[in-house]
């Protein structure tokens, strides 16, 4: 009982850092999916008899960590707009920039602007 104790508590620690991460969407959800993933395990490999629970914890760990991953790109995906083809130009709107008095676009999935040339726009 001791031994789920602790891990309980050194999950609970990991997942207060993983919130505290101030990397990506990938990463801060893999670690926290791998923090609560070894809890779990820790917790399985507590209550069989059959997995030890240090072998749970970094079970859960590895499994955590994966659909953490998977569930921050898709988090990423939906703030950049879900694009899988190469970003492109969007020419049908078009805005005056007032310091350098040129036209540009914005580019599609992305953030970045260009002018009506090509010209990267700072």
């Amino acid at each position: 009982m001791t031994t789920l104790i602790k891990t309980g508590v050194l999950s609970l620690a990991a997942l207060s850092i993983a919130a505290c991460s101030t990397t990506g969407n990938v990463e801060r959800n893999a670690l926290g999916g791998a923090a609560a993933g070894a809890a779990v395990g820790a917790g399985v490999g507590a209550v069989s008899g059959d997995v030890k629970v240090g072998e749970g914890a970094a079970a859960g760990a590895v499994v955590g960590g994966i659909i953490g991953a998977i569930h921050g790109n898709n988090k990423d995906k939906a703030v950049v707009g879900a694009t899988v083809q190469a970003p492109m130009l969007d020419k049908t709107t078009r805005y005056y920039d007032n310091n350098s008095q040129r036209y540009y676009y914005f580019e599609k999935g992305t953030s970045r602007t260009f002018y009506e040339n090509g010209e990267r726009r700072s």
